[in-house]
């Protein structure tokens, strides 16, 4: 599975983790946000995008993504599930790279696209709670802008 760069173009997932390290060794005294956020478009068959969000709080953000198609989800509960599981497993090897990586301090927030408004409410508190008992930090809108607008952006 690859990711791509708006600036960078295709990138492993390795070379991806190299490029936000660097980005964060550029200005170290800078405060950082890593935000992982998943959306989905359903058509003849289900988009989901992953988005990876570096914030450089103050002064900026770079971001990678990738694609995953699926067969058509009709169920939205399932879809957000599904939405959610992937953001926690990405979320997970992120940390993972992170700490092995002497970048220990970097915290993983996973951002869901779900709110108060709409369809989507009646699942928030199942999904929050499978984020935070995973070990992340839980945004869901409108504060989710990792899922409901990086993400969402790829989707189309």
């Amino acid at each position: 599975m690859f990711f791509i760069s708006p600036s960078k173009g295709k990138l492993s997932f390795n070379e991806m983790m190299e490029n936000i390290m660097d980005y964060i060794r550029g200005l170290p005294s800078s405060s950082y946000k890593i935000i992982v956020g998943t959306d989905s478009m359903v058509r003849e068959e289900t988009c989901f995008i992953t988005a990876v969000v570096v914030h450089r709080l103050g002064k900026g953000a770079r971001y990678y993504y990738r694609k995953k198609r699926h067969r058509k989800i009709k169920s939205l509960r399932q879809k957000v599930f599904y939405e959610t599981a992937l953001s926690l497993e990405l979320g997970g090897q992120i940390a993972k790279h992170f700490s092995e990586s002497g970048f220990d301090d970097m915290q993983v927030e996973i951002h869901i696209d779900v709110g108060v408004q709409g369809e989507t409410r009646d699942l928030i508190k199942e999904v929050v709670g499978m984020v935070t008992g995973s070990g992340f930090r839980a945004k869901i809108k409108p504060e989710a802008y990792g899922a409901s607008s990086v993400a969402d952006k790829h989707t189309k």
